[in-house]
């Protein structure tokens, strides 16, 4: 599949009907409903899937540093939204109003080192979820 034809204005939507619900409200009312997640901020992270070339999206609680977004790496394992921009960085995401094109990458050592703990602030059951884990919890960055 080439680039022009990646649909990303149609994509996949999570199988669980309560992320379904959260996602499908967030887009519908620009992040007016689903911004704020149990008062933690979330956004909506669409990716190219590795294998089938289609979009999906998934909602994700974030972090911000400088214009960067940062997002946890973790549903019981991998996500597939996380293999997927390690295959293909080019995202689009939603944070609040109008999505936008960037780029996803896996965070590097210094930066999750620097950005968990604002993770974990945001959401401490992550903290929870990492002591169970049986590796550490991978993290990605996103830059316009």
């Amino acid at each position: 599949m080439q680039k022009a034809d990646v649909d990303w204005d149609h994509p996949a939507d999570p199988p669980g009907e309560r992320e379904r619900a959260h996602v499908r409200a967030y887009a519908a009312t620009g992040g007016i409903d689903g911004h704020l997640w149990h008062g933690v901020p979330t956004l909506l992270l669409t990716t190219i899937g590795r294998v089938t070339g289609r979009t999906a999206r998934t909602p994700l609680i974030y972090a911000e540093d400088e214009g960067r977004l940062i997002v946890a790496a973790w549903a019981g394992g991998l996500p597939d939204w996380y293999r997927n921009l390690e295959a293909d960085p080019e995202v689009r995401v939603q944070r609040d109003q109008a999505p936008f094109q960037a780029k996803a990458r896996p965070a590097t050592r210094a930066e999750r080192d620097a950005y968990w703990p604002a993770l974990t602030a945001l959401w401490p059951p992550f903290e929870d979820t990492q002591t169970r884990a049986p590796h550490e919890i991978p993290l990605a960055v996103i830059d316009r």
